[in-house]
């Protein structure tokens, strides 16, 4: 400080303050990285877990429905996951941790970026920014469990049981079951927020309430489209996106009324 005024950084500061910035991103998200990778058992429990047919997931849905007077159960199954290379399955290893380890540290990244900026902002627009940044990481960890504990585990379930003929038999790679996990909760992350990006180009005059309302039935069409191509192939998994994607774009209308 100087003069009470915030002393001006030079472009060369301003480069060193992003270097130690994302120096510190990089310990912490590594740090955690290294905790994941060392904790594999209870790691790999928690990732597996959807592909078992006693997941959580049905257990509550089974409770659920006896508590109605439903007696329903669902049916053991058994998928196999095998590793077909020498070093898939330290590599799987590896790059999960590294995932983990970024999820895991991401509130602190946005604090970091939140820092990082907010010397730029007025304060107004610091309020702002700090209420979108934890709408953004609110909806994008509500995607992510929506992909734990719904998504996948019920595509997996149909997918890796679904057989043309008794004689043949699902084996599915580490490898992919890994990354089709990781890839759907990305993408349904991404997706949650339809109502930011809604706000966002309403605030720019490009969409508003009215116009949204007026193209529901186009806009379902168009999400539809939206969960067949960020979905595994079946029809189940797709009806399970395309509701909270229309339920997001009704967010997103509602989001938009409330601004104005």
């Amino acid at each position: 400080m100087k003069d009470g005024q915030q002393e001006l950084l030079s472009f060369g500061g301003h480069l060193e303050v992003l270097r130690r910035m994302l120096f510190r991103i990089i310990a912490v998200a590594g740090l955690i990285a290294v905790l994941v990778f060392c904790f594999k058992e209870q790691t790999f429990a928690m990732l597996l877990a959807p592909s078992r047919w006693d997941f959580v997931t049905y257990r509550l849905i089974e409770q659920l429905l006896q508590g109605v007077g439903i007696d329903f159960h669902f049916e053991p199954y058994h998928v196999d996951l095998i590793a077909t290379e020498l070093s898939s399955q330290f590599m799987t290893h590896v790059s999960t941790a590294v995932y983990l380890g970024l999820l895991a540290s991401s509130p602190y990244i946005m604090y970091e970026l939140f820092r990082f900026v907010s010397p730029a902002l007025y304060e107004n627009e610091r309020r702002y920014s700090v209420r979108v940044s934890v709408t953004i990481y609110v909806l994008f960890i509500v995607g992510v469990l929506m992909t734990y504990f719904i998504l996948f585990p019920i595509s997996f379930r149909f997918l890796g049981t679904y057989s043309v003929d008794e004689s043949v038999r699902s084996t599915i790679t580490l490898d992919s079951y890994i990354t089709t996990f990781l890839s759907l909760t990305l993408v349904m992350g991404a997706v949650f927020q339809l109502p930011v990006l809604s706000f966002f180009l309403g605030k720019m005059g490009v969409i508003n309430a009215e116009l949204l309302a007026r193209y529901r039935r186009h806009a379902l069409v168009l999400l539809m489209l939206v969960a067949a191509i960020i979905t595994p192939p079946d029809i189940m998994t797709l009806i399970l996106v395309s509701i909270p994607l229309y339920l997001l774009y009704e967010a997103s209308i509602l989001t938009l009324k409330i601004k104005h």
